[in-house]
């Protein structure tokens, strides 16, 4: 049983998880008594799927599952936002890199892995259901902060039904690994190679999906140029036919993912107090609407949106 004491910790996330450096083993102390099933056995399964494809992600060391915590490799604190904050990184070079990494995950055909406890887990598909419980985050937690109590109902049921008609105009299959949460701050850079950290969440859904959440990443603001340059340095491996369905499930995931975000951020202030989060909720905004400005299909939801939140829907 190790010390917690003796242990220092380091900078968590959005999650119930909190994190300590062991410096005597050389490891990362992940601590949930919260959502532990997710947060210990299945984060160390999808790590084991990472890595047997050569996907450079934090080997287990040792587990204490009864006392809520495992230990895992150490990868320093060079995160891919760490380097791409300064201005003299070449940030096409390491977006690059991402993607040489992003399409290694999206080849992952291993979907069962026995985790830790000898059990086996199998990747989850990522289905509509998950999708729209996703984005009612924004009609939960940031909607009734803008919309009084007597049109609140309505918000949400116009709303609700706008997202159903999105899902259903997506054109690609559910049949790639997702990470789910897939930007340059789950990026570690570890002697030249990308590493993957924070994969509990992982499930097989839409090839677009982990390139929406790296291109129209919330905590990173990119230039209009430099997304359109990620674009189309993926796009080199697809036909024109691909590229125009890839495109319309790219923007939908993308403003679905970015108003979950709208919807967690404000949970993140609100609930938990921590109101860094809420400083982001513009750039979530401004993705948005960069993303419905030309496809029609977003016309119905860009004119509930407007109507409810006309300061920030263009």
């Amino acid at each position: 049983m190790l010390n917690f004491k003796e242990l220092k910790e380091i900078k968590g996330d959005a999650s119930f998880r909190k994190f300590f450096r062991n410096k005597n083993n050389r490891s990362i102390v992940v601590y949930a008594k919260k959502e532990k099933v997710k947060n210990l056995l299945i984060y160390d399964a999808v790590n084991k799927i990472l890595n047997k494809n050569k996907i450079l992600a934090p080997k287990l060391i040792n587990q204490n599952y009864k006392n809520n915590y495992i230990e895992v490799e150490d990868f320093g604190d060079n995160t891919l936002y760490k380097l791409l904050r300064h201005n003299k990184t070449n940030k096409e070079f390491f977006f690059i890199k991402i993607l040489k990494t992003l399409s290694r995950l999206q080849l992952i055909k291993d979907k069962q892995v026995l985790n830790f406890n000898r059990q086996k887990y199998k990747v989850q598909k990522y289905e509509d259901k998950t999708l729209l419980n996703e984005a009612k985050l924004f009609s939960e937690w940031y909607a009734p902060t803008k919309i009084n109590k007597f049109q609140i109902r309505k918000f949400k049921k116009g709303y609700q039904n706008e997202v159903k008609k999105l899902l259903s105009k997506l054109n690609l299959k559910n049949d790639t690994f997702v990470h789910r949460d897939f930007h340059v701050s789950n990026l570690m850079y570890v002697k030249n190679n990308i590493a993957v950290i924070d994969s509990q969440d992982a499930l097989i859904g839409n090839k677009t999906y982990d390139l929406a959440s790296l291109v129209d990443d919330v905590r990173f603001k990119t230039s209009n140029k430099l997304k359109n340059k990620i674009l189309n340095n993926y796009f080199k491996k697809l036909t024109k036919t691909e590229i125009k369905e890839f495109i319309n499930d790219f923007e939908i995931l993308s403003v679905l993912r970015n108003l979950k975000i709208i919807g967690i951020f404000m949970r993140l202030a609100l609930r938990d107090n921590k109101k860094k989060y809420a400083k982001m909720i513009p750039y979530a905004w401004e993705m948005i609407n960069y993303r419905m400005r030309k496809n029609r299909e977003f016309n119905s939801l860009k004119l509930i949106l407007k109507h409810n939140f006309p300061k920030f829907v263009k």
